[in-house]
């Protein structure tokens, strides 16, 4: 099936730029004062043309460049030849000199390529950085404890949210971590059409962490068996993927989540 892009008019466009670059030159303040509407804006989506400035203010990348000034400077990529994969490949070995006990997780490298579509080596190292340690704390890890516990969260919501979809998985003896972690993991950024990937991570950025592949009768009851109900988990429906309608229904768990909270 073809991705359905969703086109913004560009007056619109124009007008988010110009409401984005007057958040980003005095970030402080809105952030201080405003940040429920930085929180409405990134919803909307990021204009393109800021997308890269913004993750890094958003994750806080920027700053800690500015606080480990100079410090960035692994080896170049040897026989890689192609600029990306450079890139890649400086960002990938300097998160390994800077956390000799975690290593490299191959996970990171997807993440780190979305971060370099959008920005310089050393501000998408440094957003790399606050992913792996704000918002993902533990995930690249040796034993992946906490993709593990997310995990269980997971399946802790699963019941809550979509009793079906939980009690065929749990039927099925499938655990989480058997088709959840590279999601979680990769953020996402091999799982969604790309224009989903950049309206979730806008949101992702902001908002930090926060069932439709088998919340029917009609889904479960073809998926009789193991096999058939991991690939019904590996090949999600497009739908669910594309950006209008991923993007409202995070919205609108956040609203919920909100409200929960208040209650």
């Amino acid at each position: 099936l073809e991705e359905v892009l969703v086109e913004v008019p560009l007056d619109v466009l124009r007008q988010r730029e110009s409401k984005w670059l007057d958040m980003l030159n005095s970030w402080d303040k809105w952030m201080a004062k405003k940040h429920k509407k930085i929180r409405l804006r990134c919803q909307k989506g990021v204009p393109p043309s800021l997308r890269g400035r913004a993750w890094q203010y958003l994750s806080g990348g920027k700053v800690k460049l500015e606080q480990n000034a100079g410090k960035f400077d692994p080896p170049k990529g040897g026989l890689v030849t192609k600029a990306l994969q450079q890139d890649l490949f400086r960002v990938l070995k300097a998160y390994t000199l800077y956390r000799p006990e975690e290593g490299y997780c191959q996970a990171q490298a997807p993440i780190a390529a979305v971060l370099l579509m959008h920005m310089p080596a050393e501000q998408a190292f440094w957003c790399l950085v606050q992913i792996c340690e704000k918002y993902l704390p533990g995930y690249y890890s040796e034993k992946l404890e906490a993709i593990q516990l997310d995990g269980e969260i997971l399946f802790s919501l699963l019941q809550r949210v979509s009793p079906l979809a939980y009690k065929h998985l749990s039927k099925q003896k499938i655990d989480p971590i058997l088709y959840m972690t590279e999601w979680f993991m990769c953020a996402f950024s091999r799982t969604l059409p790309w224009s989903s990937v950049l309206r979730v991570w806008d949101m992702f950025f902001c908002e930090g962490t926060g069932g439709y592949t088998l919340g029917s009768s009609e889904k479960l009851r073809s998926c009789q068996g193991q096999y058939e109900t991991m690939e019904q988990l590996r090949t999600l429906n497009p739908k669910i993927m594309q950006e209008t309608f991923l993007v409202q229904e995070v919205q609108t768990c956040i609203t919920n989540k909100i409200l929960n909270i208040l209650k």
